[in-house]
């Protein structure tokens, strides 16, 4: 495994948050504008969250805490966790801006329970684009099990670990997909390159190297269930909110990107809930 992914990983996203603050594609200014506006990733589940109103909850992997600002909005009491500095000061200011009151804490995903001082919380939240940055899932599922009380629950929104095994940089005139990259979880990262980002601004990172690993949705479940976490919800959609496979892709209904041909091929994104037991039993608000 490489030894340095954490600090190559990080002066990648340090060098991304400024130019995802400064992007329409995160929307800072509308959650200053407007009190109700939320994140496109948040809005997407509302229903499947339910009423979190009183629930205290982190969200792990927060970057400039747009999806964290969001669950505040809806009622949760919230705190963020992320490894990039510049990117908690984006997400503080935000924070601010709205008139919420939600403390952020800069650290490593895998160091999180120490760095919240062992607090227990009823929701751990992760959003899109986060597990592809972590090269063990099931150290992950231990630290999410380990920051869940009794009752608590696990929410995740993510991209398919099929669309990432999309190389989308292989285009065929024929519309036909290209399996190349890893499926499952590999000691090995995929190495990228890439002076780019995601977001539909003007500007490029200097630091492009960066290491990531996919994790098959067995895998992640399966870690999950070897925590003694009790799966209660997994959804596969066919949609994505940002461009996954750009000139492929039409907007749905919802305002999210599918693919334009025979979008039942491939899952873009699944929703995934799973609840920690109290003495063994679920708790019914729980899921």
């Amino acid at each position: 495994m490489v030894n340095d992914y954490r600090t190559v990983n990080r002066a990648n996203w340090d060098d991304r948050a400024p130019v995802h603050a400064a992007s329409r594609a995160y929307g800072l200014a509308r959650f200053a504008e407007d009190p109700g506006y939320l994140s496109d990733v948040v809005r997407f589940d509302m229903a499947r969250l339910g009423d979190i109103t009183g629930v205290e909850g982190v969200h792990l992997q927060c970057h400039l805490g747009t999806d964290t600002v969001s669950l505040a909005r809806l009622g949760a009491r919230m705190t963020g966790l992320d490894f990039s500095g510049p990117a908690l000061g984006h997400a503080r200011a935000l924070a601010e801006s709205a008139g919420l009151d939600i403390g952020f804490v800069e650290a490593e995903v895998y160091d999180a329970v120490e760095a919240l001082c062992g607090r227990r919380f009823d929701l751990v939240y992760t959003g899109i684009g986060a597990l592809c940055w972590l090269p063990d899932i099931r150290a992950w599922a231990s630290v999410v099990a380990s920051l869940l009380a009794p009752g608590g629950r696990l929410f995740l929104r993510e991209g398919h670990p099929m669309l990432w095994a999309v190389d989308e940089s292989r285009s065929r005139a024929d519309g036909l997909l290209t399996l190349e990259l890893p499926y499952f979880e590999r000691e090995e990262p995929t190495v990228w390159d890439d002076g780019g980002t995601y977001v539909d601004a003007d500007m490029t990172i200097e630091h492009g190297l960066t290491y990531q690993w996919n994790h098959g949705l067995g895998e992640i479940v399966g870690a999950l269930l070897a925590e003694g976490l009790i799966l209660t919800m997994l959804e596969e959609h066919d949609s994505a909110p940002w461009d996954v496979l750009p000139g492929r892709t039409v907007r749905n209904q919802a305002g999210e990107f599918r693919l334009a041909n025979r979008p039942w091929r491939l899952p873009l994104t699944y929703t995934l809930q799973a609840v920690k037991p109290v003495d063994g039993v679920l708790d019914p608000l729980g899921g």
